[in-house]
């Protein structure tokens, strides 16, 4: 398996860790971090989109589908944009930034990954 197959697939098993606590406990979650309870369904949305979302991470990278681990890198490096906007808009709270820095070191993992890949 290719260095940045791991990458992925250990961010895939993050997402899979993740989404379904935030199906089927957000509001535990969220207290964790401090962040006002969800009465709505769309946290429980986000759980099930960032579990399905796993699914293909970790297909991909068992694959070894570059193309889809290269992509990653470039929409994974972009989350750290929208949620410190969101920050910056007053939407949320600033620790959703953390969550975007997780994305953001990841997608660097990756990236380096990869062209550590394509110089062996």
């Amino acid at each position: 398996m290719s260095r940045a197959a791991l990458s992925v697939i250990a961010f895939g098993i993050y997402l899979a860790f993740l989404g379904p606590i935030l199906v089927v406990i957000p509001n535990v979650f969220l207290s964790v971090f401090g962040i006002e309870s969800a009465s709505e369904v769309w946290i429980r949305v986000v759980g099930m989109l960032l579990f399905l979302l796993a699914f293909y991470y970790i297909q991909a990278a068992r694959h070894e589908l570059t193309v889809f681990l290269r992509a990653t890198v470039y929409a994974r490096a972009s989350v750290i944009v929208f949620f410190t906007a969101f920050v910056l808009l007053g939407l949320a709270e600033p620790l959703l930034i953390l969550f975007g820095a997780i994305d953001l070191a990841a997608a660097v993992w990756t990236a380096l990954a990869l062209r550590a890949d394509s110089r062996s």
